[in-house]
């Protein structure tokens, strides 16, 4: 037994962590087909040799939406394979479980279910990839959770406001509070903290004892002025955060300044785009908890297929060629295979010793044929490599770098170019070309009726879910919403009218108005294609308002882990659940759009010979959420929540701009500095001792 084994006691908690897997990505690939299943095995396998307590998902176990038979097949082969079996749990469930997973059918972790043999529970919040979508709001993860294989948590159902429960356990005298959050459009998730609209519940009583752990699966870094999640939005009790959705390796934990709290960011465990950032090598984290201290292990994940990428400027090598010379393209490409050749050379060099590692390596050259060069066929260059790189079709990769025009004067005028002059459009979205277009093209093609954002959503859609009609009942549903706003305000020159308009179309921007007409649009597509008989899935937003149906959950078991005489549970007499059938949690019955269509061919001045309006959609009337929540299990171990007593104002919360120079730690009562916090930077695992400094000094 090793020194770790040694310390891992009663009271410490120890968790696997890992984010984005994507199972199933290029699984009809020859070569890279069983990357993502090989490496999720690995990374089972790890938790399991490593005798974890439960592994935590940051979001996008699978990479689509609607995963194929084969993946779901050895997605539930590898869990079964893993995570069932005689282990006994080692911790207790003490929060309202059927608060935690009130979208569940089963509303309990799956380890106390008694049909089940659970040796491993797996927690995970849903990421961007496989999000709740269709009329049921359901995704991937519901399977597996329906399965009793995960245990899905995170999930709100609201796009008025999000309260987020934290999954309490406890472990010998360690107390964790686990916070989830799955993916939410990020512009809205923005807007919900800025307006206040987003509250974590903490536990009343010995708050100062609780290690707060949190799993996040939004944007880190800044794409555009609200197309991300600033830290400073998270409130500042948090001790630790798992950021997933970023793919870039940066698992050590960085320390928020102003926050007071640790951020790590697993990354992705496998490569889904030829980017730099995917070329860092891949790590998973073994995070040890014991009380309020907290020790991260990085484990580096050995069946990851190996990924180098280089840049090349042809203009910063004048003295090997020019645009002028003779037979500039030949010597160009004989350059350009010396470095494919050198970085195929450098991973074999890299795999020796290392038999799990595939064998052909990802190989990416990048080319800025600026300053007058011209590209050579990167298809015949490509071919001279099949043998020896994963991926021959995309060896090369060619750019340019552009100047970006500062006016457009017309349409005829409008550079589409310029809205790919960055180096790479690798990780480009298809909602912030469209935005971005309107933008450069304001005075000319302007949108009269839609909003950038609900026009960049509608066609996301359309490329993304293949929902076909979004665009066009987009288009409807604000035609037939601008008449009714046109014959309220009685207006009646073409004067008056086109400034009305302007100003109903500004009225809406950034605001909830926007992200109700892009659901209404999606519900009025999905109505019409059930009306042609089209019986595919496809996707509405990922947050759908659904009716209640606790009534079809049945009762929650009664005898523990009820495993009879197989001995299983002797240290864990109490599951926080005792004989109390839970109580399901509230929900908001849903909203159902009109399927309604227009009358075709009408224009604007036509609203005056419109029918009779139709009702308005009505107002949903407002929650009111009492200054006390008190979530009641009718057990000994009964835990009551409170919100945090100091929330920041919209205006007064910190944004990347404007950030405090000092925080303090809101409602808790006690300093940040008194927590130990260790972390291995070293991949071998020889005298790890997770708990030997219990300050903050020289760890920044």
């Amino acid at each position: 037994m090793t020194s770790e084994n040694t310390l891992d006691d009663e009271d410490t908690f120890k968790i696997l962590i890992a984010t984005d897997i994507h199972l199933g990505y290029l699984e009809k690939d020859a070569v890279r087909g069983n990357d993502t299943f090989n490496t999720f095995d690995e990374i089972l396998k790890c938790a399991k040799e490593n005798q974890v307590d439960f592994i935590l998902l940051g979001g996008d176990l699978f990479h689509e939406n609607k995963p194929s038979r084969r993946c779901l097949h050895s997605c539930i082969s590898l869990l079964r394979k893993y995570c069932m079996g005689d282990t006994p749990i080692l911790f207790d469930v003490l929060s309202d479980q059927a608060v935690n997973f009130s979208n569940s059918k089963f509303p309990w972790v799956n380890y106390q279910d008694e049909n089940l043999n659970i040796s491993i529970p797996v927690f995970s919040v849903h990421g961007n990839h496989d999000d709740p979508t269709g009329a049921d709001g359901l995704c991937a993860l519901d399977l597996l959770s329906s399965a009793g294989l995960v245990n899905h948590f995170g999930r709100s159902q609201s796009v008025e406001r999000i309260e987020i429960s934290p999954v309490l356990l406890q472990k010998g005298s360690t107390k964790l509070a686990l916070y989830g959050i799955g993916s939410i459009p990020d512009e809205r998730l923005y807007r919900m903290f800025v307006n206040n609209q987003v509250t974590m519940l903490r536990p009343k009583e010995d708050q100062d004892q609780w290690f707060n752990l949190f799993t996040i699966h939004q944007n880190r870094s800044k794409h555009g002025a609200t197309n991300y999640i600033p830290e400073q939005f998270l409130d500042d009790f948090l001790d630790l955060v798992v950021w997933g959705h970023e793919h870039e390796c940066l698992i050590n934990p960085s320390r928020n300044e102003q926050r007071l709290f640790y951020v790590t960011q697993p990354g992705s465990s496998v490569a889904t785009s030829l980017s730099p950032g995917e070329a860092v090598k891949k790590h998973i984290g073994l995070l040890r908890v014991k009380g309020r201290k907290m020790s991260l292990q990085k484990i580096p994940l050995h069946t990851v297929r190996q990924f180098f990428i280089q840049d090349l400027v042809l203009s910063e090598h004048p003295d090997l060629f020019n645009p002028d010379m003779p037979k500039v393209n030949q010597r160009v490409e004989a350059f350009c295979q010396e470095k494919v050749e050198a970085m195929i050379e450098e991973a074999e060099r890299d795999r020796l010793g290392k038999p799990l590692t595939p064998e052909k390596p990802l190989i990416r050259l990048r080319v800025d044929y600026s300053g007058g060069f011209e590209a050579f066929n990167a298809t015949r260059f490509s071919q001279k490599f099949v043998e020896q790189v994963a991926n021959p079709k995309d060896v090369v990769h060619f750019i340019r770098q552009k100047e970006y025009k500062a006016k457009v004067k017309g349409e005829e005028d409008v550079d589409f170019g310029q809205l790919l002059s960055h180096s790479s459009t690798e990780g480009l979205r298809v909602e912030d070309l469209v935005k971005e277009y309107f933008q450069t093209a304001e005075k000319t093609v302007q949108l009269s009726l839609l909003t950038e954002q609900g026009m960049g959503k509608a066609v996301q859609e359309y490329v993304d879910k293949e929902e076909k009609d979004a665009i066009e009942e987009l288009i409807r549903y604000q035609l037939e919403k601008t008449q009714r706003h046109l014959q309220q305000r009685g207006v009646q020159t073409e004067e008056e009218i086109d400034q009305e308009i302007r100003r109903f179309r500004e009225s809406k921007k950034n605001t909830a108005e926007e992200d109700e007409e892009v659901q209404v649009a999606l519900n009025r597509a999905k109505a019409h294609r059930i009306e042609r008989g089209e019986d595919l899935d496809l996707s509405d937003e990922h947050d759908v308002s659904m009716d209640s149906d606790e009534d079809s959950a049945p009762p929650p078991p009664t005898r523990g882990r009820g495993r009879g005489g197989r001995g299983r549970g002797q240290t864990t007499a109490r599951r926080g659940r005792g004989a109390a059938e839970p109580k399901p949690a509230g929900r908001a019955g849903s909203r159902k759009a009109s399927v309604a269509t227009p009358t075709q061919g009408r224009n604007i001045m036509d609203a005056f010979q419109a029918p009779p309006q139709r009702p308005s959609r009505g107002a949903v009337a407002a929650k009111s959420y009492s200054d006390e929540i008190t979530i009641d299990d009718d057990d000994s171990d009964d835990v009551s929540f409170v919100k945090p007593a100091s929330r920041l104002t919209p205006a007064s919360r910190p944004t990347p701009e404007s950030r405090p120079t000092q925080s303090r730690r809101g409602s808790q009562g006690q300093s940040q500095s008194y927590r130990g916090v260790t972390f291995d930077d070293d991949d071998d695992e020889e005298d790890f001792d997770p708990f030997k400094g219990s300050s903050r000094s020289g760890r920044r």
